[in-house]
């Protein structure tokens, strides 16, 4: 990379795909060099406690908490190293649906995004919200968000799935139990990493004003976007942006994302049509249980996973989730 005629050349994609594993590499040299002086950090200090020799003691209290800190960096880095799917280093786009019910599934759906938002910001992850449709009278029927960030999607594909809520609505007039549905669907952001071929003429793309926030401009020009492939029925649309011609963009980037997945999808289907096998956990399936009422309680059906601080879970504290289904999945496929 160093060399003048670096970029004079004309695989400028390969180029960049040298950028991206470059900068990958560079923050995992620094991950472990991290824990390499975290670990003489550990050595020195306990070298000090048993000269200490009493318990205690300051030196005996700031091991406990160096061992701490480090068996926290040492899981995270455990985490990354299951991150290993063809994909998983990429962005990740999420979308949220929410299920039969209306009101009541629409409020979930939106609990739901507030929960992958918050996960967002705890992590740092860049995101924007590039699609919002909100429901009639509380909530949202759907909601796309871009993550640009490196291994969100590794993580995020642990939530795809349906999410079922349990709770008393506060939307019910007798104050009544119900249940409500909504889906979470997630797609590598790899739109500079492969070769889709889209038809113009197999696409239909219509205008419309926004229906959400954005300002002045968003809500009084047609700007909003929705795109339909025809051949496959996949519907997209990006209303966030100020113009059309950013909004069509990013839906053009989510469509390909999703053929792209869809593809994936297929020659999975025919292979284990090939093994006899069925899929672990299929597109749709029902994945997690979030019970408010009558007792709190977050149970994950896919790996057993049990938490009953609900208010944590829902504030987007999603980690032993994720991190059970990344080590159960490693040990299925015999890794």
């Amino acid at each position: 990379m160093a060399a003048p005629d670096f970029w004079d050349s004309s695989e400028k994609e390969k180029k960049k795909d040298l950028l991206k594993e470059r900068t990958l590499l560079i923050d995992e040299l620094a991950t472990w060099r991290k824990l390499k002086s975290q670990s003489e950090d550990l050595g020195v200090m306990l070298e000090l406690a048993n000269e200490e020799d009493q318990e205690g003691g300051d030196a005996v209290r700031e091991l406990e908490k160096l061992v701490r800190t480090f068996q926290k960096e040492i899981k995270k880095s455990r985490i990354e190293i299951l991150l290993s799917g063809q994909y998983d280093s990429c962005g990740a786009i999420l979308s949220i649906h929410s299920g039969a019910g209306g009101t009541e599934s629409q409020d979930w759906a939106e609990m739901l995004l507030r929960m992958y938002t918050r996960w967002m910001e705890l992590r740092k992850y860049d995101h924007r919200i590039v699609d919002l449709l909100p429901g009639e009278e509380a909530g949202i029927k759907s909601a796309t968000v871009i993550v640009n960030a490196a291994y969100a999607y590794g993580y995020l594909r642990a939530e795809i799935g349906v999410h079922r809520l349990v709770r008393l609505s506060p939307f019910d007039a007798n104050h009544r139990r119900h249940t409500s549905f909504a889906s979470v669907f997630v797609f590598p952001d790899i739109e500079d990493e492969i070769d889709i071929q889209i038809d113009e003429k197999e696409l239909r793309i219509d205008t419309f004003r926004s229906s959400g926030a954005g300002g002045q401009h968003v809500n009084v020009t047609d700007s909003a976007v929705r795109i339909t492939h025809i051949p496959s029925g996949i519907v997209v649309q990006c209303q966030n942006e100020r113009s059309q011609h950013r909004n069509k963009s990013t839906a053009m980037k989510i469509l390909k994302s999703r053929l792209y997945e869809k593809q994936l999808e297929e020659q999975e289907e025919k292979m284990e049509k090939v093994r006899g096998q069925k899929k672990d956990i299929a597109w749709g399936s029902q994945i997690r249980s979030y019970i408010l009422h009558p007792y709190r309680l977050i149970k994950d059906h896919r790996t057993g996973i049990e938490i009953g601080d609900t208010d944590r879970i829902l504030n987007g504290d999603l980690d032993p989730f994720i991190e059970a289904f990344l080590i159960g999945k490693k040990t299925t496929n015999g890794d």
